[in-house]
């Protein structure tokens, strides 16, 4: 029996299949995007348990229709071979298995007994990560990487997972320690680089963040695809944010639409996030909303989890695909119905009304978009995620309010915000107008004057970077 890079054993006699399961570690875990070498292991050995494991895991992450299929297929050959498998490997296909049954919480459960028996495994622990973070469970996520850290001190993976958990539990100034740290350790580090990424988009450090970013994106062309346009779509928050409007379209035109694989579910959602929050700034986006919508077909019966479902019917119905949208929320009502008892609630109670309301937001329709989005907004984190991605369902119920003249309530969201990062121009230019709809023109004045300060100052930070 042979060892992977992990120290951990391989129930195998190849070399050659053991040495893909590395590349395979080394690939998943920098986000890289040669995540298929792990097909070379089955092809080097086909009764490899942990390499056929390891197979459906790589499909099922893959984000295109047929995952489940693809999946399932190495799945079974590793129960074919479950004779031969050592006690962790078990554990994996109990939890693939787990997984295609989209029974999450029974495969986190194995991945924790792996956690508990075999610490150095940082696989499991990314997959298990990325359970807890599409449940809604951000401190298990911490809680996770916690457990294993001390197996782990010398991984700089294993710090740039910790930094994610600690980021999405709100402990900041832990991230960025952990996040920056991962990346001394091992430059190219692109998990660590998204975790620093959201820290400092939280935070408001925008021309820091635009920094931070450029300082590390000549590794993204390595990186898997969906993840590179991430990254380039957390690049496009901060251009965003300082108004920038010409870069951030740019930035969708060449690195995030530009160059995604069209049919592919998670690069449709980078697409999708960024075309929404250009148009709740007034942004006119031409025909890409059309553009976009013509390739979601193929996503209207999925469910994979709800916060991508709340991107694609938002995106059929402003790229006039309302049939399929229809067609969409019909399917959504039937998976709800017949769901694992374990989601059968988030579905039921909360991505439901949030599918109802992101359609009456895309046509025009602010109360029922506000009927619909008000309360179901403090759990959408059941849906999946990270808590930057979700921060645009808040702005979907913000902009209705504002459409609809509800002033009061608009101002309390508001105010929030602008306390939370106060040197975001478009913010304060809304609590001007706010402000000035409720007749408290000194308080009007005073945003407005920050709004306009704030545009002047990145402006002409943007010029100084120009002549240089």
């Amino acid at each position: 029996m042979l060892k992977d890079c992990q120290e951990l054993e391989v129930s195998t006699s190849s070399h050659e299949a053991v040495g893909a399961i590395d590349s395979f570690f080394e690939q998943l875990l920098s986000v890289g995007n040669d995540t298929q070498v792990i097909l070379k292991a089955v092809d080097a050995d086909a009764t490899c348990v942990l390499a056929n494991a390891y197979a459906a895991a790589f499909h099922l992450f893959s984000g295109t229709s047929d995952a489940v299929t693809q999946a399932t297929g190495y799945l079974n050959a590793a129960k074919a071979n479950f004779n031969r498998a050592n006690d962790r490997e078990k554990l994996y296909v109990a939890a693939i298995d787990a997984w295609i049954r989209r029974d999450i919480q029974e495969a986190i459960a194995h991945h924790e007994a792996i956690a508990e028996k075999f610490k150095r495994d940082l696989i499991s622990l990314h997959i298990c990560q990325y359970h807890y973070r599409n449940s809604g469970n951000s401190e298990g996520m911490l809680r996770i990487a916690q457990k294993v850290l001390p197996a782990n001190r010398e991984s700089p993976y294993m710090y740039g997972m910790l930094a994610f958990g600690l980021e999405e539990c709100h402990r900041l100034t832990e991230a960025l320690e952990a996040g920056r740290r991962a990346t001394q350790m091992k430059h190219n580090n692109r998990w660590a680089h998204h975790a620093v990424a959201h820290v400092l988009e939280t935070q408001g450090r925008l021309e820091e963040g635009i920094a931070w970013m450029e300082s590390v994106c000549e590794t993204w062309e390595g990186s898997n695809p969906a993840f590179y346009s991430h990254l380039w779509w957390h690049t496009a928050l901060y251009h965003l944010d300082t108004e920038d409007i010409g870069k951030v379209l740019d930035i969708y035109d060449t690195r995030i639409w530009g160059r995604a694989r069209k049919e592919n579910g998670r690069e449709q959602i980078n697409a999708i996030s960024m075309l929404l929050r250009l148009d709740l700034r007034g942004v006119d986006v031409g025909s890409r909303w059309q553009e976009i919508a013509s390739y979601l077909q193929p996503r209207l019966h999925e469910h994979i989890i709800g916060f991508l479902d709340l991107h694609y019917i938002y995106a059929l119905v402003r790229g006039g695909k309302d049939d399929w949208a229809k067609e969409m929320l019909e399917s959504m009502q039937a998976y709800a119905k017949n769901a694992l008892p374990s989601i059968q609630r988030t579905w039921t109670e909360v991505a439901l009304p949030a599918a109802r309301g992101m359609i009456a937001h895309a046509q025009g329709n602010w109360q029922r978009a506000m009927a619909e989005l008000e309360p179901v907004l403090p759990r959408l984190q059941e849906t999946g995620g990270s808590h930057a991605q979700r921060d645009l369902f808040a702005q979907v119920y913000l902009d209705a309010l504002l459409h609809a003249e509800q002033n009061h309530l608009a101002l309390d969201l508001l105010s929030k915000r602008a306390t939370a990062r106060n040197n975001i121009p478009a913010i304060q230019r809304s609590l001007g107008l706010t402000y000035s709809k409720l007749g408290r023109i000194d308080e009007a004045n005073q945003a407005s004057r920050r709004a306009l300060e704030l545009s002047q100052h990145y402006q002409a930070s943007r010029q100084v970077l120009a002549r240089n």
